[in-house]
């Protein structure tokens, strides 16, 4: 197994691509600390690692405490001994342009897509630097190497937060830290519901996906999974700085 005796901690891991995510690492050897702002899906995702032969806790989790995103990952270092890969991938999708968006969405999307990613990136850098390594996982989107129309809250805190995990990839290189954008595009999950809104309805995004993806269709969390799974594994051992777009060649 590519991961065995490793530790991971995911963010927004209750449902969609988190949870395949968190699924596939413990699948793959790793102990998972499942965390999610809904403490019921993190459990039943954990419950479902368990009984798949895997390992696994849940811990319920609002990335937007800054206090409780710190203890989660410092505390699960002190008791697992170490922390080997953080996903961090709780983020939000606010529709609209200029106009359409307000101040307090605009607040929020940057709280969730930069700013948590930035407060447990931080977090995890002490235990990485006790080992001598590590993999940083953050989630953006192929929303933030191209751009969407009527979508600027989303399109620049994901062009934000590639910039962000660039210069710490730079930063931190030589100490073995390996930090890396993951950049989905349409995966058919719930999260879609602002593209949904935007288009004008379910049919216009499935319309969209047939007709301007280079693939013709969605994505699945399975393949975002592998993906992750390839990012925190040894696999992607010379790769940090890297947005690691998974899309159909929708951003072509």
């Amino acid at each position: 197994m590519l991961l065995e005796n490793r530790v991971a901690l995911v963010t927004g891991a209750g449902s969609g691509i988190g949870a395949a995510g968190a699924v596939a690492l413990a699948r793959e050897g790793a102990k998972v600390i499942v965390t999610d702002k809904n403490g019921d899906t993190a459990h039943a995702i954990a419950a479902r690692i368990k009984d798949g032969g895997g390992k696994a806790n849940a811990r319920t989790l609002d990335v937007t405490e800054d206090d409780a995103l710190v203890a989660a990952i410092e505390e699960t270092a002190k008791a697992e001994g170490r922390l080997d890969i953080l996903h961090s991938h709780a983020g939000v999708q606010i529709e609209g342009k200029l106009e359409q968006v307000s101040i307090a969405d605009m607040d929020l999307s940057w709280r969730l897509n930069v700013r948590s990613h930035f407060v447990a990136a931080k977090a995890a850098l002490g235990p990485m630097r006790r080992q001598g390594r590590g993999s940083v996982i953050i989630t953006s989107s192929n929303s933030g190497v191209q751009y969407d129309r009527e979508m600027i809250a989303y399109a620049t805190t994901k062009h934000a937060v590639l910039a962000m995990t660039r210069q710490m990839a730079a930063d931190y290189a030589r100490e073995g830290i390996r930090f890396n954008a993951l950049c989905p595009g349409f995966i058919d999950t719930p999260f879609n519901l602002g593209f949904e809104v935007q288009m004008g309805g379910r049919e216009k995004l499935e319309e969209y996906i047939r007709d301007v993806i280079p693939m013709g269709r969605f994505g699945t969390v399975e393949e975002i999974a592998d993906a992750i799974v390839f990012l925190a594994s040894d696999r992607s051992s010379f790769m940090t700085g890297h947005a690691f777009v998974v899309d159909g060649g929708e951003c072509i």
